[in-house]
C-alpha cells in the first residue's frame, strides 16, 4: 500500500550504515563524513517518526508542551480494519524489523569503535544509537500503550512479536 514510504523507511537507515562503514574509501574528511552521516540518521529518525510510522503500522508518537510547562509524551495507534491488517502485514514486518536490527548493528558499531579506539567516531556512533534507540522507545510505547513500565512493555511487545501473528486487536488503542 506505501511502497514510497517501505523504501524511504529502509533507504536512510541503510543509507548511513553504508556511509559509516565506507567512508574512509570515498573521503579523507572526517567532518564531511561526521556530517553526512548524521543528516542521514536525521533524515531517518524524521521519516520513521512522522512518515513511515503512521502510514506503514497506523503509529505516531509525540512530546507535547501544556500551558503549565509540563512535558506529556503522547502515544497512538489506529484502529484497523481486516482488510488494512492484510494489505499492511508486510509493510508492518519491514517496519519492526528495520527498527530492532538497525540500532542493534549501531550498537556492534559502538563496541568495534571503542575496541579498535577509534574514539573521533564514537560521537557519531552514540548519536546513532541514540536517534535509532529514540525512535524504537517511542513505537514500543505505541504499540503497548504508552505504559510507563518499559520492562513490561518491552517483555509484552517482545512476545507478541516472536510468538504471535498479527490480529486485528494489534491496531488498536488498549
Amino acid at each position: 500500500r506505501h511502497p514510497l514510504a517501505t523504501f524511504f523507511h529502509l533507504f536512510f537507515r541503510v543509507s548511513a550504515i553504508v556511509t559509516y562503514v565506507c567512508c574512509d574509501w570515498f573521503s579523507r574528511s572526517f567532518v564531511g563524513c561526521f556530517v553526512t552521516v548524521l543528516l542521514l540518521l536525521s533524515f531517518d529518525f524524521w521519516s520513521v517518526k512522522n512518515v513511515t510510522g503512521r502510514l506503514m503500522v497506523g503509529l505516531r508518537w509525540w512530546n507535547q508542551i501544556d500551558e503549565d510547562g509540563k512535558s506529556h509524551w503522547i502515544f497512538e495507534a489506529r484502529k484497523a480494519s481486516l482488510n488494512q491488517i492484510a494489505a499492511t502485514e508486510a509493510e508492518a514486518r519491514i517496519f519492526w524489523l528495520g527498527l530492532i536490527i538497525c540500532p542493534l548493528i549501531w550498537i556492534v558499531f559502538f563496541f568495534s569503535t571503542l575496541f579498535s579506539l577509534k574514539l573521533k567516531w564514537l560521537a557519531l556512533v552514540i548519536a546513532g544509537i541514540s536517534l535509532q534507540a529514540a525512535n524504537l522507545y517511542g513505537y514500543i510505547l505505541c504499540k503497548m500503550g504508552g505504559g510507563s513500565d518499559i520492562s513490561k512493555v518491552a517483555a509484552s511487545f517482545l512476545s507478541q512479536t516472536v510468538f504471535q501473528t498479527a490480529r486485528p486487536g494489534d491496531f488498536q488503542k488498549p
